[in-house]
């Protein structure tokens, strides 16, 4: 039956069960539980590791291999039985023991039809039929395949690794003006902690010193150093780089915004694609079969073959076992989609799962928020036209009334004037609520606001002005019309490429807000979207959504993406068939709710996601194809007496090599 990713529930708690062939790397374990500076207290743990020992077995097993097939040759008048069997025990174990054991324990829980019983019976069937080198170079391949497995996974985790090892396990703590370097785990809130320049930022909290500068890459792959204010966020990862700051911790070490990342990162290859799930329902049939098989095509020649040896038609069971072995489905398949993710992650996007790198390819839809998505979310004066005054004069007359205001427009004509502001004399200043600013300024009355501030005071000017689709704050000092500024969002950079790329790729681009129509229109035209909708309440927005998806709903490929970066885009990042997040440490509740969440506040990584999830579930099928004919081939052969245990190998491990090196070729593709 299919899953339900629209629901939370699912993103949050799906772990598809799709089989366990009791591998030390399946793809549920790719990252380990506390492979990562965890999000609790406890102290992290090591992930496996490959040293020289790691290969020992293989290289002593290859040695005597080798040796024992040049004895074979050269040493025939003592070379022999029982010697020649001790000797090809002797090389046998120390790749053989390992497997055994794991076909024994994965057995008796019930999991009989594994690679490891695959394995063992082929390789103790040619020791039996006393085809002792075959049998010992089955499993020493074997053992090369999966060590050769294990270094790719290993490869994949650590091009996560870099988003998940960017906190310090120890902060210096001011308590009573003194510095105490202590674990960040037992810090409290309210704590002030000091950060020297070069540090990184253990815990999430607010600048207490009066700005800084910090390194904000391993967060969200942005290369321009960003300032923060006093009383402005700062985040666990961020790395200081100019002067000695002081910091208010808002939140416990386990609870910060990066912790809840980790997790993310450590749960997501647990939701698996739909393709991994066929694989895996696919090995339970496909590898009973092939054992099924093996075994009348040992017996059943009895019945119908005048010539009949036992021994021949074993070697060709044996053969057909080693060919039938799933290894490179159910080994390269999962690792393709956690090298995507590991992709993803290098480019500033975390996927929440496989299934989400799936779902990518499928977008017909692209619907996005305005503020915050496509703009900056930040008021920026865009104009001043001042009528019988200087516009500098103006500036700072008005920017003197605005500094007695926290509203947002009032922070921009102050970002605007910078300095000069501060000489002006104000007072008697008194906010009209709905309508803007009076007050003396220079000894004189000024007004500073919007149409309805003028009218009220009877104060004339050109109606045409309330046709501008942008925030205009109109001005007038002792009555007479003065001018007014021009206040806008701004355009991110990369806008315009963003939606020219998802075009490029045949996908209709939406943009909703509930900014006014006026000024949803004039930013779509700018960014060049295919449709748009103003003035949209939170509600309205899941209308507009549920819409288009029923527009597509006679495509049962053609899924839908919503991207937004606010706590008021939830419910429709939840209801898109993919859920976007912009700026993935803003809003703890889309992070919640989001599938995909992209880290550096780009646009423009929504194709390039797109990107990735194509070219993962390229290598994927390219994997299964290559997997599905070599070995039908052989498989074939082998039945037929035709092919050795030599090719058997090729056809397994072999397979099973080229199959992983195509899958980790994800991580090194470039993308846009």
């Amino acid at each position: 039956m299919a899953q339900n990713h629209n629901d939370p529930a699912f993103r949050r708690d799906h772990d598809a069960d799709g089989h366990d062939h009791d591998h030390d790397h399946d793809d549920v374990e790719l990252i380990e539980e506390g492979t990562t500076p965890a999000a609790d207290a406890a102290p992290a743990k090591k992930g496996p590791e490959q040293t020289w020992r790691t290969y020992a077995p293989a290289i002593s097993s290859l040695v005597l291999l080798l040796s024992g097939i040049a004895l074979d040759k050269y040493a025939t008048g003592w070379f022999k039985d029982p010697v020649r069997l001790i000797w090809y025990i002797v090389a046998y174990l120390p790749v053989g023991w390992p497997v055994l054991r794991r076909a024994w324990s994965s057995s008796i829980r019930g999991d009989v039809f594994t690679e490891f019983f695959l394995m063992s019976v082929a390789t103790l069937g040619a020791f039996a039929i006393r085809e002792y080198p075959e049998g010992v170079a089955v499993m020493l391949f074997y053992t090369i395949g999966e060590l050769f497995q294990d270094a790719a996974v290993l490869r994949a985790r650590r091009s996560i690794k870099a988003l998940l090892d960017v906190r310090p396990d120890e902060v210096t703590v001011l308590k009573e003006g003194k510095a105490q370097v202590v674990k960040a785990a037992t810090v409290a809130v309210g704590d002030v902690v000091q950060i020297k320049p070069g540090e990184k930022v253990g815990l999430d909290g607010t600048m207490r010193s009066s700005a800084g500068t910090f390194d904000t890459a391993a967060l969200t792959g942005e290369s321009v150093p960003r300032t923060i204010e006093k009383g402005e966020a700062v985040l666990a990862g961020m790395i200081n780089r100019q002067s000695l700051i002081e910091m208010d911790v808002t939140t416990p070490y386990q609870d910060s915004k990066l912790s809840r990342i980790l997790k993310l990162v450590q749960q997501a290859t647990g939701r698996k694609a739909q393709t991994q799930e066929f694989i895996a329902r696919f090995a339970k049939v496909y590898t009973p079969i092939i054992c099924l098989l093996a075994v009348l095509i040992t017996v059943v020649p009895y019945f119908f073959v005048a010539d009949y040896r036992f021994a021949d038609w074993l070697y060709r069971g044996l053969v057909f076992l080693v060919i039938g072995c799933p290894c490179a489905l159910v080994i390269s398949i999962p690792l393709g989609y956690f090298g995507g993710i590991g992709a993803g992650s290098r480019q500033g996007i975390l996927f929440k799962g496989s299934v989400f790198l799936d779902l990518m390819t499928q977008l017909k839809t692209v619907v996005m928020d305005k503020t915050g998505t496509l703009t900056k979310g930040v008021f920026k004066v865009q104009e001043v036209k001042a009528v019988g005054i200087e516009a500098g004069q103006l500036a700072r007359l008005t920017a003197a009334l605005e500094s007695k205001s926290t509203h947002p427009v009032a922070t921009a004509i102050l970002d605007y004037v910078e300095t000069g502001y501060d000489a002006v004399s104000v007072d008697e200043v008194e906010e009209i609520a709905g309508h803007g600013l009076k007050g003396r300024v220079d000894g004189k009355e000024m007004l500073a606001g919007n149409a309805k501030l003028l009218r009220k005071f009877n104060v004339a000017f050109d109606e045409a002005l309330t046709k501008i689709p942008y925030t205009i704050v109109m001005t007038a000092i002792d009555g007479q019309f003065t001018g007014y500024f021009t206040i806008a969002d701004e355009a991110k950079p990369d806008a315009i490429k963003a939606v020219a790329r998802l075009k490029a790729e045949g996908i209709r681009t939406v943009m909703l807000s509930g900014d006014k129509s006026a000024v949803v229109e004039a930013v779509a035209k700018q960014v060049g979207v295919d449709e748009w909708h103003g003035d949209l309440l939170p509600e309205d927005k899941v209308t507009q959504v549920e819409r288009l998806k029923a527009e597509l709903a006679g495509n049962t490929k053609a899924k839908l993406a919503f991207v937004g970066d606010g706590v008021n885009d939830a419910p429709v990042v939840a209801l898109a068939d993919v859920g976007m997040a912009m700026g993935g440490l803003g809003s703890d509740a889309t992070i919640e709710t989001a599938d995909v969440i992209i880290q550096n506040d780009e646009p423009s990584k929504i194709a390039t996601a797109i990107e990735i999830g194509r070219a993962t579930r390229r290598i994927v099928w390219q994997n299964i194809t290559l997997s599905l004919v070599v070995k039908g081939i052989v498989l074939v052969l082998g039945a037929g007496g035709l092919a050795t245990m030599w090719e058997a190998v090729f056809a397994d491990v072999g397979v099973a090599m080229l199959a992983i090196l195509n899958a980790v070729r994800v991580q090194n593709l470039k993308f846009n």
